[in-house]
């Protein structure tokens, strides 16, 4: 006999937040029975395209339908802990938009109740759920690489320039969250600089160099910004045996893997230096496919299964965290800051 759909409701639908509606209404096993939105305007532009749920400015009316097993949190970032909360009071399931929170305290309260409640909570970082990521992963764990050394990450363009939040906290999730997914460890440490340029008033960084530490003196180097004149959306994984580079915006390239690396000679003399080792270049074939389609479906699976999913709770508090640290780092000046975990 086959199970019944898993009900589903969108709270905050403008945005990104239309995009969960496009993707889980045409879900298979999936019954989106809600979307709720404050604006008329947004509610009634997706009604024409999507009969099936019912469109509400009330998330009190979602929370009290008991068919609604899970609950998507896609409103503006400042409300998204105060939302989630009242979703895990009403005994439902969660994924959050990132950041999780603003304040790791926020993050860190979510992530108890979570836990306390028996409630999956997870955090919509979804590049964790890309297909290079995925392989990416796999080149690390299975020691292809050796052992990681650092990583670069660059997440570059021309607008979209954001009045309500930084490009450290709009752009850096995404890679924070990579980080810590492939090096399997949570940031100890953040020092970041950055440069207001557009909106001076307001002190809103438009670009920022963050270092990001982790255990083992394991780095890496977040570059983000919204004013480049290039979209970049580029990772390097530096390990001691391979190296590779995840392209995003490359069409078909999107995965390289460089077989080249540094070696010291067998007995070091004071002459000699390391040697460079060059190998063979290979892009491995990947069958692409959409990863908010794939975070959706890893959402179903965690509350069908009730097993934690890739980018829960514990993982939006680390990468809050490391926000935070790299907000204070930036307020004075560039210092390391250490994260308190």
């Amino acid at each position: 006999m086959a199970s019944q759909p898993v009900g589903l409701a969108v709270v905050g639908a403008g945005s990104w937040g239309r995009n969960h509606v496009r993707s889980l209404a045409t879900m298979s096993g999936v019954d989106l029975r809600w979307v709720c939105d404050q604006s008329d305007a947004v509610r009634a532009s997706l009604a024409q395209n999507h009969p099936g749920p019912t469109f509400t400015p009330d998330l009190a009316q979602v929370l009290a339908d008991p068919a609604v097993r899970g609950v998507v949190v896609a409103t503006h970032a400042p409300s998204h802990a105060a939302v989630a909360r009242q979703v895990l009071e009403a005994g439902k399931d969660v994924l959050v938009e990132k950041p999780l929170a603003l304040r790791p305290e926020d993050a860190a309260d979510l992530v108890e109740r979570a836990d306390r409640g028996g409630r999956i909570l997870m955090v919509g970082h979804l590049l964790l759920h890309h297909p290079v990521v995925e392989a990416l992963k796999d080149l690390v764990d299975s020691g292809e690489l050796g052992e990681v050394l650092y990583l670069v990450c660059r997440r570059l363009n021309l607008g979209v320039v954001r009045r309500d939040e930084n490009a450290w906290w709009s752009l850096a999730p995404h890679d924070l969250s990579i980080a810590r997914h492939l090096l399997g460890a949570d940031p100890v440490a953040v020092s970041a600089t950055g440069g207001t340029f557009l909106q001076r008033e307001q002190g809103i960084e438009d670009v920022v160099f963050g270092t990001v530490r982790f255990a083992g003196d394991r780095l890496a180097h977040v570059h983000v910004s919204w004013l480049d004149p290039h979209k970049t959306r580029m990772l390097t994984v530096v390990g001691s045996k391979k190296m590779a580079v995840f392209d995003d915006t490359s069409g078909d390239q999107k995965l390289t893997v460089y077989d080249k690396g540094v070696e010291p000679p067998a007995s070091l003399r004071y002459d000699e230096g390391v040697r460079v080792r060059t190998g063979e270049i290979r892009i491995p074939a990947i069958r692409m496919s959409e990863p908010l389609r794939r975070e959706h479906e890893a959402f179903v699976r965690a509350i069908e299964t009730r097993e934690p999913p890739l980018g829960d709770g514990h993982s939006g508090l680390a990468v809050v965290r490391a926000l935070d640290a790299g907000s204070r780092s930036l307020a004075a000046g560039g210092a390391e800051v250490e994260i308190d975990l």
